[in-house]
């Protein structure tokens, strides 16, 4: 199992780097070409929320990437340092229970972090939302396509 670990400061022009070092590794590690512009929009969407949740909560503690290769799929998580970090309400993403969140309503800040949920989930079939008192993790996974067995 291969690790590759990014962190970078909560600014919005490091979500492009890390949405081309995700491209770069789920690559190397065997996802599917038809699914990397999915990799690269999820990895931003996660990204752009955590940042977002960074400043506006005033924590100066770096976005942490996670991009893990194992043998039959590829994962990436996405971890903030904002404690509490609600796990959102968007119909089919899990929350921290394991069990997917209803729709609420909600207002503002809140509205637009489940927007960007909303947008993961949709690209992601496999995606979990989870919140500690530490912060939140969003992890992601796709199938790797095994290498080709050569004469």
């Amino acid at each position: 199992m291969a690790t590759v670990e990014l962190r970078f400061s909560a600014l919005p022009e490091h979500v492009r780097t890390a949405r081309l070092v995700a491209a770069a590794v789920a690559r190397r590690a065997g996802v599917d070409e038809a699914v990397l512009d999915e990799v690269r929009l999820a990895v931003g969407e996660a990204c752009s929320r955590a940042v977002g949740l960074h400043r506006s909560n005033d924590i100066g503690a770096p976005i942490t990437v996670m991009l893990i290769e194992d043998e039959k799929k590829f994962s990436i998580e996405v971890g903030d340092e904002v404690p509490g970090t609600p796990a959102g309400s968007v119909p089919g993403v899990q929350g921290a229970d394991g069990e997917p969140d209803g729709a609420e309503s909600v207002t503002g800040d809140e509205a637009e972090d489940e927007m960007g949920l909303a947008v993961i989930s949709g690209l992601v079939d496999d995606v979990e939302v989870s919140s500690s008192e530490t912060g939140g993790v969003i992890r992601m996974s796709w199938p790797t396509v095994p290498d080709p067995v050569l004469p």
